[in-house]
């Protein structure tokens, strides 16, 4: 691999950002035997998964769990940890070795495909070239992998050092006494957590009926609930936030209902916006949508037809290991192949709150509003001896699965390691399988794994119930 410098280059292929879905696109067109060089914008690639989101947050996260004890809350005798006056970079003692794991891993796999990283900022000239600084690189494809930011509607006081978003909320100097997170969103809600596990006082204020309004209902509740009860945070949903006042300490955020809330520091979690600025689309014959976003069709192209777009840019779902799968899908039909030519329907969500949530396929309310008839069956912690072993005495696992011939369709965990756990159940629902697998399969004792089984047995007791 090479940092270039040159007047002008010839590839097959440029993509342009080095996050997860530009590397893993660039790694394919690679793979098939193409010229290919990434695009990034920051000194080193990885995106804002590796540097502003992803890995520093989880970091944060499994730091909280760990100082809190709440990896073991039913374990008598451990008390949460006070974390006021210590600064976020204190509590991400992991965060700088993982970090600098990945981008050894990147720049190695980049190497090894033989790819070209050049470090500046791209603009396209025309449909087929970009300028980076003093060079041009011309491409028969581009990839547009450049992902998102967050985003900041008018009205909100981003200027003001005690209002936040999800990017600058890492850097903060002190752990605050009292925050307020405006939005309940994944991102919200994961930061929730994770400050409230360190002692922080928190208030989050939600427009809708409900937190996290995709996830199954009944998930959504116990989310809300085990928030609550484990965390203390104040959730407000059907509230918003008419303006924030600060001062010289503390804002003040007034709310749609007349209350008022005073913090020391306030979190705007409101969305997300596509990071297209810049980019001069318009050179290319491209539109981005009023939030930066690019539309694409199955094979991820744009309106143009040999520039692609893949990750974050395309908007939702905006997961990283989705965007690395329509990356390859689009390079993939970019070169002419036809090794993977679809996205998997089947994609889970893995939400990294306190606990863990994750699920995949259908919720009780998607099936409803199919007109599917279906029945459910459920697994508690409590009941599974490695849940009593990690002290997990609230978790759940949940199959949704059609009535008829009991083959799943969804799967919905909340508890230690639900996003681990609910990949048994993905590969079972993608191959069409029913909940027989599971009465059938031979699970490792004890494990969570097992939940499986037991949830199929209920599920069989419901179903007997109805005849």
């Amino acid at each position: 691999m090479s940092v270039l410098r040159l007047p002008a280059v010839d590839y097959d292929v440029v993509v342009i950002g080095g996050g997860p879905a530009g590397e893993k696109g660039a790694a394919q067109a690679a793979y098939f035997g193409k010229r290919v060089a990434i695009v990034e914008r920051e000194p080193e690639p990885g995106g804002a998964c590796c540097h502003t989101g992803t890995l520093p947050s989880k970091s944060l996260r499994e730091s909280a769990l760990y100082l809190a004890g709440l990896a073991q809350m039913a374990v008598p005798g451990l008390q949460r940890t006070q974390a006021q006056g210590f600064s976020v970079r204190e509590f991400m003692v992991r965060k700088d070795e993982v970090v600098q794991v990945e981008l050894e891993r990147i720049h190695e796999n980049l190497r090894r495909h033989g790819i070209d990283l050049v470090l500046g900022a791209a603009a396209f000239e025309d449909p087929h070239t970009l300028r980076v600084g003093a060079d041009r690189l011309r491409a028969e494809s581009i990839l547009i992998a450049v992902g998102s930011q967050p985003y900041h509607p008018p009205g909100l006081p981003f200027d003001d050092p005690l209002v936040d978003d999800s990017d600058s909320i890492l850097a903060i100097d002190r752990i605050p006494e009292t925050l307020v997170v405006l939005g309940a969103g994944v991102i919200g809600c994961e930061y929730a957590c994770m400050f409230a596990a360190l002692g922080v006082k928190v208030t989050m204020i939600e427009p809708g009926p409900r937190l996290l309004p995709f996830l199954d209902s009944e998930m959504g509740h116990l989310l809300e609930g085990a928030m609550l009860r484990r965390l203390g945070i104040d959730v407000r949903c059907n509230e918003a936030a008419l303006r924030i006042e600060p001062g010289p300490a503390r804002a003040l955020v007034k709310l749609r209902s007349g209350a008022e809330v005073s913090c020391d520091r306030v979190l705007a979690s409101v969305g997300r916006a596509g990071a297209t600025f810049g980019l001069a689309l318009e050179r290319a014959g491209l539109h981005a949508d009023p939030r930066g976003y690019l539309k694409v069709n199955e094979h991820f192209q744009t309106e143009v037809p040999h520039i692609y777009a893949a990750g974050d840019v395309i908007g939702f779902p905006s997961l990283a290991a989705t965007g690395m799968e329509q990356a390859r899908v689009a390079m993939t039909h970019a070169c002419g192949q036809t090794y993977k030519t679809r996205l998997s329907p089947v994609i889970p969500y893995g939400i990294y709150t306190i606990p863990e949530l994750s699920m995949v396929g259908e919720t009780e309310e998607s099936a409803q509003k199919k007109g599917i008839e279906y029945e459910v069956g459920r697994a508690l912690y409590r009941r599974n001896a490695r849940g009593q072993m990690i002290g997990d005495l609230e978790g759940v696992l949940k199959l949704v699965f059609r009535a008829q011939d009991k083959r799943i369709l969804g799967v919905h965990a909340i508890g230690e390691r639900a996003t681990e756990l609910v990949h048994i159940g993905q590969a079972v629902l993608a191959l069409g399988g029913t909940i027989d697998y599971f009465i059938d399969a031979i699970f490792n004792y004890p494990t969570l794994s097992e939940l499986y089984k037991y949830a199929a047995y209920d599920g069989l007791a419901r179903l007997a119930a109805r005849a």
